[in-house]
Protein backbone atom coordinates (compact mmCIF):
# COMPACT_ATOMS: atom_id res chain seq x y z
CA UNK A 1 0.00 0.00 0.00
CA UNK A 2 1.24 3.36 -0.94
CA UNK A 3 1.35 5.57 2.15
CA UNK A 4 0.34 9.39 0.94
CA UNK A 5 1.99 12.08 3.18
CA UNK A 6 0.17 15.93 4.33
CA UNK A 7 2.27 18.56 3.87
CA UNK A 8 3.09 18.77 7.55
CA UNK A 9 4.54 15.63 7.27
CA UNK A 10 6.91 16.01 4.50
CA UNK A 11 8.26 19.19 6.48
CA UNK A 12 9.13 16.43 9.27
CA UNK A 13 10.84 14.24 6.41
CA UNK A 14 12.71 17.66 5.44
CA UNK A 15 14.12 18.07 9.16
CA UNK A 16 15.75 15.03 9.23
CA UNK A 17 16.73 15.20 5.75
CA UNK A 18 18.42 18.81 6.43
CA UNK A 19 20.55 16.59 9.12
CA UNK A 20 21.23 13.72 6.66
CA UNK A 21 22.59 16.85 4.01
CA UNK A 22 24.65 17.49 6.80
CA UNK A 23 26.44 14.26 7.51
CA UNK A 24 26.77 13.73 3.87
CA UNK A 25 28.57 16.97 3.77
CA UNK A 26 31.03 16.41 7.37
CA UNK A 27 31.72 12.65 5.68
CA UNK A 28 32.64 14.31 2.40
CA UNK A 29 34.46 16.57 3.42
CA UNK A 30 36.74 13.76 5.86
CA UNK A 31 36.98 11.44 2.86
CA UNK A 32 40.84 10.90 1.89
CA UNK A 33 43.42 8.65 1.76
CA UNK A 34 44.02 6.57 4.74
CA UNK A 35 40.15 7.10 6.43
CA UNK A 36 39.12 3.88 7.25
CA UNK A 37 34.86 3.38 6.98
CA UNK A 38 34.44 2.40 10.45
CA UNK A 39 36.10 6.04 11.24
CA UNK A 40 33.61 7.90 8.26
CA UNK A 41 30.81 5.47 10.43
CA UNK A 42 31.48 6.62 13.61
CA UNK A 43 31.50 9.94 12.72
CA UNK A 44 28.59 9.98 11.15
CA UNK A 45 26.84 8.57 14.20
CA UNK A 46 28.33 11.07 16.41
CA UNK A 47 27.13 13.70 14.25
CA UNK A 48 23.54 12.73 13.78
CA UNK A 49 22.88 11.52 17.07
CA UNK A 50 24.01 15.53 18.15
CA UNK A 51 21.61 16.62 16.33
CA UNK A 52 18.87 14.53 18.67
CA UNK A 53 18.29 12.31 15.65
CA UNK A 54 18.97 8.51 14.42
CA UNK A 55 21.24 6.59 12.48
CA UNK A 56 17.94 4.38 10.85
CA UNK A 57 20.39 1.80 9.23
CA UNK A 58 21.95 1.04 12.43
CA UNK A 59 20.39 -2.38 13.57
CA UNK A 60 18.12 -2.14 10.86
CA UNK A 61 17.35 -5.94 10.15
CA UNK A 62 20.90 -6.73 12.06
CA UNK A 63 23.03 -4.04 9.66
CA UNK A 64 25.65 -3.14 12.40
CA UNK A 65 26.85 0.39 10.95
CA UNK A 66 25.29 3.77 10.78
CA UNK A 67 25.71 4.51 7.24
CA UNK A 68 26.80 2.11 4.29
CA UNK A 69 30.33 2.29 2.68
CA UNK A 70 30.88 0.92 -0.75
CA UNK A 71 33.96 1.20 -2.20
CA UNK A 72 34.82 0.41 -5.71
CA UNK A 73 33.17 -2.65 -7.13
CA UNK A 74 30.41 -2.69 -4.12
CA UNK A 75 27.62 -1.07 -5.48
CA UNK A 76 25.54 -1.07 -2.15
CA UNK A 77 25.50 -2.26 1.67
CA UNK A 78 28.95 -1.46 2.81
CA UNK A 79 29.72 -2.60 6.58
CA UNK A 80 31.80 -0.11 7.65
CA UNK A 81 35.19 -1.84 9.14
CA UNK A 82 39.03 -1.45 8.73
CA UNK A 83 39.30 -0.73 5.33
CA UNK A 84 41.33 2.01 4.55
CA UNK A 85 40.25 4.54 1.44
CA UNK A 86 43.10 4.66 -1.64
CA UNK A 87 44.05 7.44 -3.92
CA UNK A 88 42.00 6.31 -6.87
CA UNK A 89 39.03 4.58 -5.16
CA UNK A 90 35.76 5.56 -5.27
CA UNK A 91 33.33 5.14 -2.17
CA UNK A 92 29.46 5.31 -2.20
CA UNK A 93 28.26 6.31 1.28
CA UNK A 94 24.60 5.74 2.26
CA UNK A 95 23.21 7.53 5.01
CA UNK A 96 19.51 7.24 6.40
CA UNK A 97 18.42 9.17 9.37
CA UNK A 98 15.61 9.42 11.85
CA UNK A 99 13.82 12.41 13.33
CA UNK A 100 10.36 11.79 15.12
CA UNK A 101 9.74 8.97 13.71
CA UNK A 102 10.35 10.18 9.98
CA UNK A 103 13.03 8.98 8.21
CA UNK A 104 15.47 10.61 5.26
CA UNK A 105 17.64 8.61 3.09
CA UNK A 106 20.44 9.60 0.64
CA UNK A 107 23.42 8.13 -1.02
CA UNK A 108 26.45 10.05 -3.22
CA UNK A 109 29.28 8.55 -4.43
CA UNK A 110 32.52 10.04 -3.86
CA UNK A 111 35.95 10.20 -5.64
CA UNK A 112 39.47 9.87 -2.95
CA UNK A 113 41.79 12.35 -5.10
CA UNK A 114 41.72 11.56 -8.88
CA UNK A 115 40.14 9.10 -10.65
CA UNK A 116 40.44 7.98 -14.43
CA UNK A 117 37.76 9.17 -16.93
CA UNK A 118 36.62 6.05 -17.49
CA UNK A 119 35.25 6.76 -13.32
CA UNK A 120 34.87 9.91 -13.56
CA UNK A 121 31.76 8.91 -16.72
CA UNK A 122 30.48 6.43 -14.13
CA UNK A 123 30.03 9.38 -11.56
CA UNK A 124 29.18 11.95 -13.25
CA UNK A 125 25.92 10.13 -15.20
CA UNK A 126 24.72 8.03 -12.35
CA UNK A 127 24.15 11.36 -10.87
CA UNK A 128 23.02 13.11 -13.98
CA UNK A 129 20.80 10.09 -13.92
CA UNK A 130 19.42 10.77 -10.85
CA UNK A 131 18.74 14.56 -11.37
CA UNK A 132 16.72 13.28 -14.96
CA UNK A 133 14.37 10.79 -12.89
CA UNK A 134 13.66 13.50 -10.11
CA UNK A 135 12.46 15.66 -12.73
CA UNK A 136 9.45 12.97 -14.22
CA UNK A 137 8.59 12.97 -10.27
CA UNK A 138 5.39 14.92 -10.93
CA UNK A 139 2.10 14.34 -10.13
CA UNK A 140 0.07 12.64 -13.42
CA UNK A 141 2.85 10.98 -14.43
CA UNK A 142 3.60 7.21 -14.27
CA UNK A 143 6.61 5.33 -12.32
CA UNK A 144 7.96 4.31 -15.58
CA UNK A 145 8.76 7.62 -16.44
CA UNK A 146 10.97 7.93 -13.61
CA UNK A 147 12.43 4.48 -14.58
CA UNK A 148 12.60 5.68 -18.09
CA UNK A 149 14.59 8.92 -17.35
CA UNK A 150 17.41 7.01 -15.41
CA UNK A 151 17.81 4.06 -17.81
CA UNK A 152 18.04 6.81 -20.92
CA UNK A 153 20.92 8.40 -19.60
CA UNK A 154 22.86 5.99 -17.98
CA UNK A 155 22.61 4.03 -20.76
CA UNK A 156 23.21 6.88 -23.09
CA UNK A 157 26.72 6.81 -21.22
CA UNK A 158 27.57 3.23 -21.53
CA UNK A 159 26.85 2.19 -18.19
CA UNK A 160 24.77 -1.07 -17.07
CA UNK A 161 21.58 -0.12 -15.00
CA UNK A 162 22.09 -2.88 -12.00
CA UNK A 163 18.48 -4.14 -12.62
CA UNK A 164 18.31 -6.08 -9.00
CA UNK A 165 18.70 -3.29 -7.14
CA UNK A 166 15.94 -0.19 -6.96
CA UNK A 167 14.80 2.18 -4.96
CA UNK A 168 11.26 2.72 -3.13
CA UNK A 169 8.32 4.84 -0.89
CA UNK A 170 9.36 6.13 2.10
CA UNK A 171 7.96 7.77 5.28
CA UNK A 172 7.81 6.49 9.08
CA UNK A 173 9.54 3.74 7.29
CA UNK A 174 12.76 3.30 5.41
CA UNK A 175 11.17 0.79 3.03
CA UNK A 176 7.44 1.38 2.01
CA UNK A 177 5.90 0.97 -1.39
CA UNK A 178 6.26 1.96 -4.57
CA UNK A 179 9.27 -0.10 -5.49
CA UNK A 180 11.20 2.82 -8.22
CA UNK A 181 13.29 0.84 -10.81
CA UNK A 182 16.45 2.21 -12.63
CA UNK A 183 14.82 0.92 -15.71
CA UNK A 184 11.38 0.93 -17.24
CA UNK A 185 8.87 2.30 -20.02
CA UNK A 186 7.72 5.41 -19.76
CA UNK A 187 3.54 5.49 -19.54
CA UNK A 188 3.94 1.62 -17.28
CA UNK A 189 3.47 1.76 -13.97
CA UNK A 190 1.76 3.02 -10.55
CA UNK A 191 0.54 6.71 -11.25
CA UNK A 192 2.38 9.31 -9.66
CA UNK A 193 0.17 11.14 -7.37
CA UNK A 194 0.65 14.56 -4.75
CA UNK A 195 1.88 13.29 -1.19
CA UNK A 196 4.08 10.20 -2.80
CA UNK A 197 7.66 10.59 -1.50
CA UNK A 198 9.99 8.57 -3.25
CA UNK A 199 13.94 7.13 -2.69
CA UNK A 200 15.00 7.85 -6.10
CA UNK A 201 18.44 5.63 -6.31
CA UNK A 202 19.89 5.07 -9.22
CA UNK A 203 22.73 2.31 -9.22
CA UNK A 204 25.32 1.99 -12.06
CA UNK A 205 27.92 -0.11 -13.00
CA UNK A 206 30.80 0.85 -15.31
CA UNK A 207 30.71 -3.07 -16.97
CA UNK A 208 28.05 -5.74 -16.53
CA UNK A 209 25.00 -5.51 -14.90
CA UNK A 210 24.82 -8.93 -12.96
CA UNK A 211 25.63 -8.74 -8.60
CA UNK A 212 27.13 -11.09 -6.29
CA UNK A 213 26.40 -10.72 -2.00
CA UNK A 214 29.73 -11.10 -0.37
CA UNK A 215 30.50 -13.15 2.68
CA UNK A 216 28.54 -11.08 4.80
CA UNK A 217 25.55 -11.67 3.52
CA UNK A 218 25.08 -7.78 2.98
CA UNK A 219 27.55 -6.04 0.44
CA UNK A 220 26.49 -6.36 -2.98
CA UNK A 221 29.00 -6.38 -5.80
CA UNK A 222 28.97 -6.22 -9.37
CA UNK A 223 30.17 -9.71 -10.55
CA UNK A 224 32.61 -8.80 -13.14
CA UNK A 225 34.33 -6.44 -10.47
CA UNK A 226 33.73 -3.23 -12.75
CA UNK A 227 33.48 0.22 -10.46
CA UNK A 228 29.90 0.64 -8.81
CA UNK A 229 28.23 3.69 -8.08
CA UNK A 230 25.13 5.12 -6.39
CA UNK A 231 23.13 8.19 -5.78
CA UNK A 232 20.01 8.56 -4.02
CA UNK A 233 17.40 11.72 -2.97
CA UNK A 234 14.53 11.68 -0.74
CA UNK A 235 12.00 13.23 -3.04
CA UNK A 236 8.49 14.46 -2.34
CA UNK A 237 5.61 14.63 -4.83
CA UNK A 238 4.48 18.02 -4.14
CA UNK A 239 1.27 20.32 -5.88
CA UNK A 240 4.43 22.59 -7.18
CA UNK A 241 6.38 19.36 -8.60
CA UNK A 242 8.98 17.38 -7.08
CA UNK A 243 10.68 18.70 -3.99
CA UNK A 244 13.97 17.23 -3.20
CA UNK A 245 14.22 16.93 0.65
CA UNK A 246 18.53 16.11 1.03
CA UNK A 247 19.72 18.16 -1.91
CA UNK A 248 22.73 17.73 -0.63
CA UNK A 249 25.15 20.28 -1.35
CA UNK A 250 28.25 18.93 -0.24
CA UNK A 251 31.10 22.04 -1.24
CA UNK A 252 28.70 24.70 0.55
CA UNK A 253 27.26 22.79 3.93
CA UNK A 254 30.77 20.88 4.14
CA UNK A 255 32.19 23.88 6.43
CA UNK A 256 28.84 24.68 8.54
CA UNK A 257 29.19 20.73 9.24
CA UNK A 258 32.37 21.07 10.40
CA UNK A 259 31.81 24.04 12.22
CA UNK A 260 28.67 22.63 14.27
CA UNK A 261 30.45 18.83 14.83
CA UNK A 262 31.18 17.41 18.08
CA UNK A 263 34.84 17.36 18.88
CA UNK A 264 36.49 14.88 16.24
CA UNK A 265 33.42 14.33 14.09
CA UNK A 266 34.58 16.04 11.36
CA UNK A 267 38.07 14.45 11.17
CA UNK A 268 38.18 10.37 11.86
CA UNK A 269 41.95 9.97 12.72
Amino acid sequence: MIIKKSPQEIEKMARAGSILVATLALLGASIREGVSTAELDEAAERFIRSRGAAPTFKGYRGFPGSICASPNAMIVHGIPGPYRLRRGDIVSIDVGVTLDGWVADAARTFAVGEVGPHVQNLLDATEESLHAGVAQCTAGNRMGDVSSAIQTVAEGAGLSVVRSLVGHGIGRSMHEDPQVPNYGRPGRGPLLEEGMVLAVEPMMTSGAAPVSVGGDGWAIFSQDGSPAAHFEFTVAITADGPSILTPWHVDEEAAAAAETAPEGAASPR
